[in-house]
């Protein structure tokens, strides 16, 4: 593969493709459509993922640009450095943006009832009741900080908001920071009658700074928050001494923590004076210093709809969506036999998680089940999977979880599933020095008659009960032995180290996911304009993908891509790429599917998988992809997709320049994600005339659940 992939005028930047994806979130923001509690969401989720990229990719990047000097990037011939200039001025105005939308938002929310008030237009009785919630539940939670010979400047975490003041004293001056208390809320409700009234928490220590810092004078302050890069390897030498992977893990998080700074968010811009102390205690340079006008914690959205009586959210928010149990599966029944005999879909979060969960607490307790087998990357808080493998080891069972250790920001509650897991008896191994275990498979095994049968299921998300209701993602349970044998197969690889084990059926990265997609290609590439290829991922970086996939639309080939984010390759070139098609879709679930089709009719090849088209899912982690062999599924997932390419409303085509359009058409709206919670709810009435013994089931789950 060349190294100039760039010089042939197909592709593009990888950071500035994900700027791209970013202001999409955004554009939800200014969606009329949406409700407007629903749309400040997508403020929040918008500067997120800008914070989440200063701390990872530009991270990564200062470093390349201090020990890579020349080294460009194949897919757009730029260094660095030039990556950095391109980036900085790019999320500023992003930003602006961003603020623009927020002020709109406010403004309409609070029209609508729902306030967010400053505290200089609270009436004296809130003032009254808000220094005395200061005082009893804030002030005591406080820790304030001067900084003079005796008191360094603090390492700023990153992430966490600070006051900074410039203090006078009788004689002398003073830098003061104060650390807004992870422990107290985003934001305060004012008592109100009629209508919903709050502040923010940062505004209201920001006010009360005269009572932190008594007789001084407050010459300038300003609300601030720091980006940290947490772009550092577990593998490098600094860590090499310490042996268990466990600790060398948490010294990783600690040194995280002084990593340097991207970028310096700031509530107003900063006097000279504050400015170069800023910038020369933290080792910046202006272009890393971003103002803002909007609250700097914005995660309050997501709590704000509990504030709200019921006739105001019913108009803010999305009608509610209960994620709706399969009807593939009667409930009343034990589900490992009806798994192993049938192959079952479940599509999130349009289908609920409930069956996997429940299949696992049963098998915790099943005197036929001997071992529960499964991979872990991140987990949600309070995970009730977690609960059931550790009954199922109490209870005897052989449970062995592999739980990677470096699945980035979750690294901490893995560590702590990790050793609450090993307490109750769970074997846990922590995967590979140097690739990350990201396949989403889960294997369990009993004895039928003295003979070992097995279910395995595999997914394209995690085993995340949280985000199940929030990311579309598909999983496939199964006892099709073409399928468990490789799953048997792949636990014992992992638990001795194996990386290049053979799979019959599975294609698992590194050894022969990429492969098998790339073969797949090149044979429809050989049938010309009457091959197809069609692929739903998040992101394509991996530059031989991206080769095989231009080779294949110059033979004439089909190529029609949903790709969620990053997109590398561009459609639409003549001579190149004139047979690729990419869209979008942003709305209210996160699109997280992967599904790769080659082919058509009895030729055709259907995986569902792990892994994106990225160099790092293909070559630097262990990867799961699925060949669904079930008839009815296949029908299912093919719907699937033609529901999403059917969609005219959230989707968004990409443009030859990588910029993306609405699609063009004079059907009326169709909004696949809605249009997939109306399918779904549709079966579950089904589900309720037919099988009534499966509603108190339901009951029952969802009760435990609650």
């Amino acid at each position: 593969m060349k190294n100039d992939l760039y010089k042939e005028g197909y592709t593009q930047n990888r950071e500035i493709s994900w700027l791209h994806f970013d202001d999409r979130c955004l554009n939800e923001a200014k969606d009329k459509t949406v409700p407007l509690a629903e749309r400040l969401k997508f403020v929040s989720i918008y500067t997120s993922n800008l914070t989440e990229f200063f701390m990872v990719r530009v991270g990564s990047l200062y470093d390349l640009a201090k020990a890579s000097v020349g080294k460009t990037d194949h897919k757009s011939g730029m260094t660095p450095q030039q990556q950095l200039d391109a980036i900085y001025p790019m999320a500023k105005r992003g930003c602006a943006k961003r603020d623009t939308i927020f002020e709109d938002i406010r403004r309409k929310m609070n029209k609508a009832g729902v306030e967010d008030v400053p505290l200089s237009e609270c009436t004296k009785t809130e003032i009254k009741f808000l220094k005395k919630y200061f005082r009893d539940r804030v002030a005591p939670l406080l820790a304030p900080q001067i900084v003079d010979i005796r008191h360094p400047f603090p390492n700023l975490q990153s992430g966490v908001i600070y006051i900074a003041a410039l203090l006078k004293y009788k004689g002398y001056s003073v830098f003061g920071f104060v650390p807004v208390p992870s422990a107290v809320p985003a934001v305060i409700q004012l008592p109100a009658q009629d209508k919903v009234r709050f502040i923010h928490t940062e505004d209201l220590i920001e006010y009360f700074i005269q009572e932190i810092f008594p007789d001084s004078t407050v010459a300038e302050i300003m609300k601030l928050m720091a980006a940290r890069s947490a772009y550092l390897d577990p593998e490098d030498e600094e860590f090499d001494e310490i042996l268990d992977y466990r600790k060398k893990m948490i010294k990783v998080l600690k040194e995280r923590r002084k990593m340097h700074v991207t970028m310096l968010v700031c509530s107003k811009k900063p006097s000279s004076v504050l400015k170069k102390y800023l910038l020369s205690h933290l080792g910046i340079t202006n272009r890393s210093v971003f103002v803002t006008s909007a609250p700097l914690n914005l995660k309050y959205a997501f709590g704000l709809e509990k504030m709200m009586p019921e006739e105001i959210r019913k108009t803010m928010v999305f009608e509610p969506y209960e994620p709706k149990l399969t009807p593939q599966l009667d409930y009343s029944k034990k589900l490992l036999p009806q798994v192993m005999k049938k192959d079952v879909l479940l599509s999130y979060p349009y289908d609920s998680m409930e069956p996997f969960l429940q299949l696992v607490r049963e098998s915790a307790s099943d005197p036929d089940v001997v071992s529960i087998k499964m991979t872990a990357y991140r987990l949600a808080s309070n995970a009730r999977l977690i609960n059931y493998l550790c009954q199922a080891a109490e209870n005897g069972k052989e449970v062995d979880v592999l739980i990677e250790l470096k699945a980035r920001f979750d690294e901490q509650n893995n560590i702590d599933y990790s050793e609450m897991l090993e307490d109750s008896g769970v074997n846990v191994i922590y995967g590979f020095e140097t690739y990350k275990v990201h396949s989403k498979i889960c294997l369990i095994t009993a004895i039928k008659e003295g003979v070992p049968v097995h279910a395995a299921l595999v997914a394209t998300g995690n085993f995340n009960e949280n985000t199940a209701r929030q990311y579309t993602d598909l999983a496939v349970m199964t006892g099709n032995p073409r399928i468990t044998k490789d799953a048997v197969a792949f636990f014992k690889n992992m638990a001795i180290g194996k990386l290049d084990g053979r799979y019959r059926n599975l294609l698992v990265a590194p050894v022969s996911l990429k492969s098998t997609v790339l073969s797949l290609i090149e044979r429809e590439t050989a049938k010309g304009d009457k091959g197809r290829i069609f692929a739903k991922v998040n992101a394509v970086t991996d530059e031989e993908i991206i080769h095989a996939l231009k080779e294949a639309s110059c033979a004439g080939v089909k190529v029609t891509m949903i790709v969620r984010g990053i997109s590398c390759i561009l459609p639409g070139i003549e001579g190149k790429t004139e047979n690729i098609e990419i869209r979008s879709v942003v709305g209210r679930y996160l699109e997280h599917s992967r599904i790769y089709i080659f082919g058509t009719g009895v030729q055709e090849k259907m995986y569902i998988a792990s892994a994106d088209f990225m160099t790092r899912n293909t070559e630097n982690r262990v990867e799961i992809a699925l060949p669904v062999l079930d008839k009815d599924i296949r029908k299912k997932i093919h719907a699937y997709v033609d529901t999403y390419l059917a969609d005219n409303t959230k989707a968004r085509q990409l443009m030859p320049n990588g910029r993306y359009h609405k699609i063009a058409s004079e059907e009326e709206p169709f909004n696949a994600q809605e249009e997939l919670m109306r399918t779904a709810l549709s079966s579950r009435q089904t589900i309720h005339n037919v099988q009534h013994k499966t509603a108190r089931v339901f009951a029952t789950v969802y009760k435990e659940k609650k």
